[in-house]
């Protein structure tokens, strides 16, 4: 959320950055409740402070022996203008608080400007062209031949976009999670949380999913709880309403869960296999940090996603995501593309992104300086590490084989047990 002090202060900067993600934003509804609140607020005070100071003569007056009943009488009715104007208060607060959720996060002044996808800057590619002389499978195919998923029978237990993992297909999934557990927590130190799938509200309040995205997640009305989209909502929402130490940070968290999207603005998009699902499993990353070092830990855990990449061998791409592309409640974003050979196509397999305080101020979530024993917001950094679905269709495009096998790349042969996939 964009602190109302930053708006009341500057507007023009404020809705200067705005426009550079959403042209048709506008403040003037949140600025006039803002200045109807303070207003009423300032009113309610003052009659409180009237009230206190008649209280204390009334009494005095009493103790004198004098009548004070046209006195009580007035406090009487200031008590109800204040029950009235706190009333109002309080509405005009909600109303306050709801228009501020329903803003974006402020683009840093670093990520280049744009409107679309198409003006998005390719920073940098890794690792080189699959060279195959034989005419290559998609992975539907691979998978058929295989017998490693089964969207067929996923659908009829669940309906599209559930895929079955199968046999060798199950493995090859447990064995990439298990994989990039053990890289996230053993090489790059992240501290692994198994969360729970079902979350209340305001957990993906604080990521920036509600009130915004909840189209597009599932939803247990008889409990009040919703299936998470992301790791991230329970990971962030592990130090809500916290005022953590300094010397707590940087914390690091890890987790594998499954996620859960509806993909309801998916119209009209390719949602051929893996490419696009209902259900699917995610590594994700998530650090609390000092505002000063979220930047560098930006990148440092964009390296960390690559890594999972690069000791796989496997071709992507890094690009930095324009101001009209960035997500809601991004500041600045990475995306890491890998190229799958048969389908001819990058594909998002991470976005890492810079939230700045955004998420900390919906969740209240704080840190005390040694220093000067001064309460500030935290910086969240979170990122895919990484998304299986995107993952597997590029892995079994990149390692097949002509007779039809797939190898596995070395460092994965441990966890799935064997050479090759048969």
């Amino acid at each position: 959320m964009i602190s109302i002090e930053l708006i009341r202060k500057e507007p023009e900067l404020v809705k200067k950055r705005l426009s550079l993600k959403d042209s048709s934003l506008s403040l003037e509804i949140i600025l006039d409740l803002d200045k109807e609140h303070r207003l009423n607020l300032s009113k309610a005070n003052d009659l409180r402070s009237k009230r206190n100071k008649v209280s204390e003569d009334i009494a005095k007056a009493k103790k004198a022996g004098l009548n004070t009943d046209k006195e009580i009488l007035a406090m009487r009715k200031v008590g109800e203008d204040i029950k009235s104007i706190e009333l109002k208060v309080n509405e005009l607060k909600e109303s306050l608080d709801i228009n501020l959720l329903s803003l974006p996060n402020l683009p840093n002044e670093s990520v280049p400007q744009g409107k679309e996808e198409s003006d998005n800057k390719v920073i940098r590619e890794w690792g080189d062209d699959k060279k195959f002389n034989y005419k290559i499978k998609s992975h539907l195919d691979l998978g058929e031949e295989l017998n490693l998923f089964d969207f067929e029978r996923g659908a009829k237990i669940s309906g599209s976009g559930f895929p079955l993992f199968i046999g060798k297909g199950a493995k090859l999934e447990r064995a990439l999670i298990n994989y990039m557990l053990d890289i996230q927590t053993n090489k790059h130190g992240y501290k692994e949380i198994f969360p729970p799938y079902l979350v209340k509200p305001s957990a993906p309040k604080t990521v920036g999913q509600l009130p915004k995205f909840s189209e597009d997640m599932y939803f247990s009305e008889k409990d009040n709880l919703w299936l998470i989209p992301t790791a991230e909502v329970p990971l962030t929402n592990i130090h809500s309403d916290e005022i953590l130490s300094e010397e707590q940070l940087p914390i690091c968290y890890t987790a594998y869960s499954a996620c859960f999207r509806r993909e309801a603005g998916s119209y009209g998009k390719d949602t051929r296999g893996f490419l696009r699902v209902h259900q699917f499993n995610k590594v994700e990353l998530v650090q609390f940090v000092k505002p000063e070092q979220s930047y560098e830990a930006l990148e440092l855990l964009t390296a960390h996603a690559e890594y999972i990449l690069q000791s796989l061998g496997l071709k992507y791409r890094l690009v930095e995501l324009c101001t009209g592309d960035l997500s809601f409640s991004a500041s600045k974003c990475y995306d890491l593309e890998l190229w799958a050979p048969a389908e001819q196509k990058w594909l998002e397999v991470s976005s890492c992104s810079n939230f700045e305080d955004f998420q900390a101020r919906r969740g209240n979530i704080r840190f005390r300086r040694d220093s000067n024993n001064k309460v500030e917001l935290v910086h969240t950094i979170n990122g895919s590490g990484l998304a299986t679905p995107r993952l597997l269709v590029a892995l079994l495009e990149s390692y097949q084989n002509e007779n039809g096998t797939i190898s596995i790349p070395e460092p994965l042969q441990p966890y799935f047990g064997s050479e090759v996939i048969d």
